[in-house]
């Protein structure tokens, strides 16, 4: 098992400082054990340490505004999570769950406080660090919003719910209709007597078996009907589920290009007043 020291070292966050900076660090160090299924930390969570994991791993997520489920990362032995709240004093942004057994060591506030005393050049190289993880957090979330319906739905559906669909996709093509014209044009024509003009003796033994009004053939249909009404209405009610995961999917694709074309005006209007600067400078520059 690694020692505190060579951990640090693994550890991206920690890696920008030198090795007696991370000797003086691992000074601070606390270790903590956590099983797997236990919550480290909620949303909006006091935050007042980090966590460097020796063994095991957890799962960094958040929920957005439809309640989905979006994984920020998946963090192992040498990485670190909570550090962000560490170094503002805010809550926490994310939730974080053990998904392996885990040994961690924990960096609180007042032994961070301590170490940035000792050595206050290693607060610009966490800086650093940190923008470099906040980058790659915010270029996930830009895709977040682009999400295939048909996979969302397709997915998730059980046996039952598969054969519904096939069901109710074969009973409206023109197969299941000349299949049941082919079946009631030879049914028919064996029970209303026109066969007994043939003289082939096996034609004879099965004609008039359910005679006009095709009792048989009517309970039949019915029974039909109503089985296949229901997988028809299970099929749609699918759809209709289907639709309302489309309609959320097409609401955040919305508002993502809404704060896509604010970015933009955002970027135009500073391109605007810097060229009108840069113009108003280079007009006074010839005028002298």
């Amino acid at each position: 098992m690694p020692t505190e020291t060579a951990l640090l070292a693994e550890a991206p966050f920690f890696q920008v400082l030198d090795d007696q900076e991370r000797q003086e660090l691992s000074t601070q160090l606390d270790i903590v054990h956590l099983a797997a299924g236990e919550l480290v930390f909620s949303y909006g969570d006091p935050g007042d340490s980090l966590y460097v994991v020796r063994r095991g791993g957890a799962e960094v997520f958040v929920k957005d505004d439809t309640g989905t489920r979006i994984v920020l990362e998946t963090v192992g032995p040498g990485e670190v999570f909570g550090e962000l709240s560490l170094l503002d004093g805010g809550p926490r942004t994310a939730s974080v769950v053990v998904t392996a057994d885990m040994e961690a060591l924990r960096l609180d506030r007042a032994g961070l406080d301590l170490f940035l005393q000792r050595r206050p050049g290693a607060a610009l190289d966490m800086l650093t660090a940190m923008g470099r993880r906040l980058r790659v957090t915010a270029e996930k979330l830009r895709h977040t919003a682009s999400r295939n319906v048909n996979q969302e739905a397709e997915d998730r559906r059980s046996r039952v719910e598969k054969v519904a669909d096939w069901i109710a996709e074969f009973s409206g093509s023109i197969s299941f209709l000349n299949i049941h014209v082919v079946l009631f044009f030879g049914w028919i024509i064996l029970n209303v007597g026109w066969i007994q003009r043939f003289d082939a003796g096996w034609i004879k033994g099965i004609s008039g078996f359910d005679p006009f009004p095709f009792g048989l053939l009517t309970m039949a249909v019915s029974l039909e009907a109503i089985f296949l009404s229901v997988f028809v209405l299970l099929s749609q009610n699918r759809h209709t589920t289907k639709d309302h995961i489309r309609a959320d999917i097409e609401y955040e694709v919305n508002l993502k290009a809404e704060l896509e074309v604010a970015h933009l005006h955002e970027k135009l209007d500073r391109f605007i007043a810097d060229s009108a600067a840069h113009f108003n400078r280079l007009g006074k520059a010839l005028g002298q």
